[in-house]
């Protein structure tokens, strides 16, 4: 049979013993903001972000522009909050596409072994040669920037990631004395991958997911810097970042808002992926 589940040791436990881990509850809290705030961005923020004001330029923060505007006298708490749409888009698309392609990847050469394993590991090892950011950099500059292409560049670099994770999961699970079972009855391996394999590594994936979606955050704020990731109009915060830099003496506030979204952001999600590490670790179950 497989290992313990949330669902064996009861629902309600399982909710408590999340709710009562601390940094879950602080990266959760955060991860719900940010969102919300992408979200409502679709339909409303305070000020129309295309929309150039000389007049308004440069003011500080203040009741009608809480978070101050930027050198074109854009408000800079809508730019914070579109930007955080563009953000999460790019990384949670690239997140996808690593963990949906090296996922099966890391599996099939788990379930395979031989020279299937030994070269989808020497291509990860090829891979993980390059600094991610140079590679994304390099993509990006050879296919032209924009949003798109930091996806494609940010979600490449995660398919070696989840291909890893996947395969060092699956490994430690194949020798289970319930995968030998299934086998002997008839059972094949991608069966047995589906309906054994999968369940038992999804903590592992999730928990490696919100580390490479808080990466990606942060990849793809370095690419919109360069002038490689989001393009203008649209806000980006790395872009932002990028506009404040020669301004930083005379309106500090255009770099302090979005540096402090971008680590927030980041602080938020590794939280959340440590509390749902902790929650899914089973010594923390026998805990008192």
């Amino acid at each position: 049979m497989n290992e313990a589940t949330p669902h064996s040791e009861g629902f309600g436990e399982f909710v408590g013993r999340a709710f009562g881990n601390r940094s879950f509850v602080i990266g959760l809290v955060i991860a719900l903001v940010v969102a919300a705030m992408a979200a409502i961005s679709f339909f409303w923020t305070p000020f129309d972000v295309t929309r150039l004001v000389v007049a308004d330029r440069m003011q500080p923060p203040s009741a009608e522009h809480w978070f101050g505007t930027d050198h074109f006298g854009r408000d800079v708490l809508s730019m914070i909050m579109i930007g955080a749409r563009n953000s999460i888009a790019v990384a949670l698309v690239a997140v996808v596409i690593g963990m949906g392609i090296g996922v099966p990847l890391g599996c099939w050469a788990a379930a395979r072994g031989g020279w299937v394993d030994e070269a989808l590991m020497r291509f990860n090892d090829l891979v993980f040669a390059f600094p991610a950011l140079l590679s994304a950099i390099m993509i990006t500059a050879v296919f032209g920037p924009s949003a798109i292409n930091a996806i494609i560049a940010i979600g490449i670099f995660n398919i070696p990631v989840f291909a890893r994770v996947a395969r060092a999961g699956a490994l430690s699970i194949w020798p289970r004395e319930y995968i030998l079972a299934a086998r002997a009855a008839g059972k094949n391996k991608s069966r047995i991958t589906v309906e054994h394999i999968l369940p038992n590594i999804a903590n592992l994936l999730l928990v490696q997911g919100t580390i490479q979606f808080a990466l990606g955050i942060l990849a793809e704020a370095a690419l919109s810097y360069v002038g490689l990731g989001t393009q203008p109009p649209m806000p980006s915060w790395g872009r932002m970042l990028f506009d404040a830099q020669t301004l930083m003496m005379v309106s500090p506030w255009l770099a302090l808002f979005p540096g402090c979204a971008i680590l927030i952001t980041v602080l938020g999600l590794n939280l959340l992926g440590d509390g749902i590490s902790d929650i899914f670790d089973p010594r923390s179950r026998r805990r008192p």
